[in-house]
């Protein structure tokens, strides 16, 4: 009987998994840190989120209230989704800080090139520092939160590389002869 098999397809599979739901933790700390922020600056929602969509995907919300739904729920797909790519980092065998700082790279990068793109935000050369500041703010909760989720979801791994690694010495020291792992 055999118990374990490397499995590139199951890793990468478990990545991915690992990483929206590291995406859906980062998202909400990020909501959080964004409502506190409009509390205290007096800001607006931003809608950015349907801006993009109503001109990639054609979508045009019929109210105000239907427009803070669609706004809300791509939001939170698309934050989750930015998650994935946190799980990929993993995969290069990159973790912790370095892999936080990667993926904030990554998605505030994304957030800069994109939005500015789609119209929905302007360009960082033309944002003031306090927004720039903000901005940044927002997106380090997002990816500290996300990577402070992917890692405790990983922390099954670490053990199981643990467990293998006993294993593996009893079966050296002939203690285990017949298992198959």
């Amino acid at each position: 009987m055999r118990l374990k098999q490397d499995n590139a397809a199951g890793e990468f599979g478990s990545a991915i998994g690992k990483g929206l739901l590291a995406g859906l933790a980062g998202t909400a700390a990020m909501t959080l840190s964004q409502m506190i922020e409009m509390k205290i600056t007096k800001r607006e929602p931003s809608d950015a989120p349907i801006k993009v969509v109503s001109q990639v995907a054609d979508i045009k919300p019929t109210s105000e209230a239907e427009k803070t739904k669609v706004n809300n729920e791509i939001h939170w797909g698309y934050g989750t989704a930015l998650g994935v790519s946190r799980g990929i980092i993993s995969l290069t065998g990159l973790k912790g800080v370095p892999a936080t700082l990667l993926h904030f790279g990554l998605v505030w990068t994304a957030a800069m090139v994109m939005l500015p793109k789609f119209h929905a935000a302007p360009p960082v050369t033309e944002e003031s520092p306090k927004a720039i500041a903000i901005d940044a703010l927002h997106h380090a909760v997002y990816a500290v939160a996300a990577g402070l989720a992917f890692e405790a979801l990983n922390a099954g791994a670490k053990q199981e590389r643990k467990f293998d690694k006993l294993v593996r010495q009893l079966k050296l020291k002939g203690l285990i002869s017949k298992l198959k792992y």
